[in-house]
């Protein structure tokens, strides 16, 4: 996701990419699934078909959020993991 774009201009790109054939795929690259672990790219995954669906505009607020926050996650426990093995060498 776009750090300059605004939640509501996430939310209306994804319901105007809902739209496309190839929805999911589009939707999950623009959400960034594959900065996710395993299990938060196969989650979310499964929500963007549920939205993909239903078409509801709060899923695809709560979509774009859960996104970004699984992403933030993610690179939190990067770093973390970058950092121990950083001590484990300098020791």
């Amino acid at each position: 996701m776009n750090p300059e774009k605004t939640p509501e201009d996430m939310v209306q790109t994804l319901l105007t990419l809902r739209k496309d054939s190839d929805a999911v795929r589009l939707i999950t690259e623009r959400l960034q699934v594959k900065e996710m672990g395993p299990a938060d790219h196969i989650r979310t995954k499964h929500e963007v078909k549920a939205f993909v669906e239903s078409g509801d505009m709060n899923a695809a607020a709560s979509l774009a959020q859960r996104a970004a926050e699984r992403r933030a996650e993610n690179l939190r426990l990067a770093i973390r993991a970058t950092q121990k093995r950083g001590q484990r060498i300098g020791n």
